[in-house]
């Protein structure tokens, strides 16, 4: 598939039909996110799968609560793979300290879009999700102390193949050569 036609694919899901996902489509996604970029290589993330049904919807019900329900889709969704931050090499730690810039977290959005174009790629949709209760999730995944869930990503098969119009502001609002 031609990349630009892949990124007009790729939109975030937030309905999935009642279908599992074949492992080996997971294992491409992963390893597309394995070979992304990071800040002096230091690849400071780990995904944790979750694709087991009653595990899933544990960690589906830590996405949204009474009040906020902006993440219910996610129990539709066969698999949730959260994205851990892990530690950074000395360089890079050193690089975001000096500049005042979270290295880890621009690695860490890298690596979950690599992830997500792997998966329009595999005909799944995804949707990344930052809303969600770190303490259930951590309690229920057994998440160390000191590592911390930056991300949580739906995926499974659209419920819907609809592709929609993008709305994303003119390429004459967002670029200039040579200057501001």
């Amino acid at each position: 598939m031609d990349f630009l036609e892949l990124v007009k694919k790729r939109q975030s899901v937030r309905g999935y039909l009642d279908k599992p996902v074949e492992r080996e489509k997971i294992e491409r996604c992963l390893e597309a996110a394995r070979l992304a970029p990071s800040a002096c290589n230091s690849q400071p993330w780990k995904f944790v799968v979750i694709d087991e049904t009653d595990l899933k919807n544990k960690a589906a019900a830590a996405t949204g609560s009474k009040l906020i329900s902006i993440n219910r889709f996610s129990a539709q969704a066969p698999v949730l793979v959260l994205v851990i931050s892990e530690r950074q090499k000395p360089g890079a730690q050193f690089g975001s300290l000096l500049k005042n810039r979270q290295m880890k977290m621009i690695d860490i959005g890298i690596a979950a879009e690599h992830f997500c174009l792997q998966a329009a790629e595999e005909g799944l949709g995804t949707c990344m999700m930052g809303w969600f209760s770190h303490r259930k999730i951590n309690k229920l995944l057994q998440i160390p102390k000191g590592k911390r869930v930056e991300l949580i990503i739906s995926a499974g098969y659209a419920s819907s193949d609809q592709i929609r119009t993008k709305k994303r502001k003119p390429l004459d609002e967002i670029r200039s050569f040579n200057k501001y």
